[in-house]
């Protein structure tokens, strides 16, 4: 890590704007979704393993993986979301040792009324996160005043 490079005051001003875009839409996202009677966290465990990459299994370890959490506390999670009838465990057909999780119907009905909402935001106030975005990764070539 280059700690020594040069920051200007708009370097500055970049990254605390994108922090700020950043943090409104995952305050929208986190509102919506208690909203809904879920916590953020369930909500992105769903999002996950929705949209896991193509050849991707769900299992505990990828989504783990997905949402950077450690492996236990992924476990938590998926209780809880069984607990709730959102998702389900089943045995990998290919390897019975292996244990994947599922959305079940009322999973999926709940994961599509969140992610609407949450892309329809996007939609709405994504060009100025893009923009932000854009400003941070151009950076400057000022010096700190």
């Amino acid at each position: 890590m280059d700690t020594d490079e040069e920051m200007s005051l708009a370097d500055y001003r970049a990254l605390a704007e994108f922090r700020y875009q950043l943090r409104r839409f995952v305050h929208f996202s986190e509102e919506v979704t208690r909203e809904m009677g879920l916590e953020p966290q369930q909500y992105q465990l769903l999002l996950a393993l929705k949209g896991l990459p193509e050849g991707r299994n769900a299992t505990v370890g990828n989504i783990a993986e997905r949402l950077q959490l450690r492996h236990h506390s992924t476990v938590e999670l998926i209780d809880r979301l069984v607990e709730r009838g959102l998702i389900e465990r089943s045995r990998d057909k290919a390897d019975q040792r292996r244990v994947l999780i599922n959305l079940t119907l009322q999973g999926e009905e709940v994961l599509k009324k969140l992610a609407v909402l949450n892309r329809t935001e996007l939609q709405s106030t994504g060009p100025a996160l893009v923009q932000a975005l854009n400003e941070v990764i151009k950076g400057s070539n000022n010096t700190v005043t």
